[in-house]
């Protein structure tokens, strides 16, 4: 049996490090999902960064103090999520996401529909926690 030196071990670390940070970017996403549908704002808040704003389809920028409200009193009610493709990309302690999902919701006083859903995303890295910063939201 051959065992890696240290700076092999350190190289393949380093390798895998995009992979981790892709995994937990990922679960992210899925948790913010989960949250939105729970209502469970304080632990979706804990996945947005302080400066965090969705850019609705309508162009409207909502920020996150003002979007978790909405989320709260039911001006935005999500009932269900069936992902269909993700798009990670790494750089640092920055990345991107792009998430394409079948999203079950009544928003904004109208009817409950599907719509396919794809939300562009920017990430920061901060003690060493993936938060959002941005979201912009489109159909695909």
């Amino acid at each position: 049996m051959t065992v890696p030196t240290h700076s092999q071990a350190q190289q393949s670390a380093q390798n895998n490090a995009p992979n981790t940070d892709k995994a937990l970017i990922r679960q992210v996403y899925d948790d913010m999902y989960r949250y939105m549908i729970a209502k469970d704002t304080a632990s979706l808040g804990q996945l947005f960064d302080d400066d965090f704003v969705l850019v609705h389809m309508t162009g409207m920028r909502q920020p996150k103090s003002e979007n978790l409200r909405c989320i709260a009193d039911g001006t935005l009610n999500y009932f269900s999520c069936t992902d269909t493709n993700t798009e990670i990309s790494v750089n640092g302690d920055r990345a991107t996401m792009i998430g394409q999902s079948r999203v079950n919701a009544a928003v904004f006083g109208g009817g409950r529909h599907t719509w396919s859903l794809q939300l562009d995303m920017e990430l920061v890295k901060k003690n060493g926690r993936w938060l959002m910063t941005k979201a912009v939201a489109s159909t695909y």
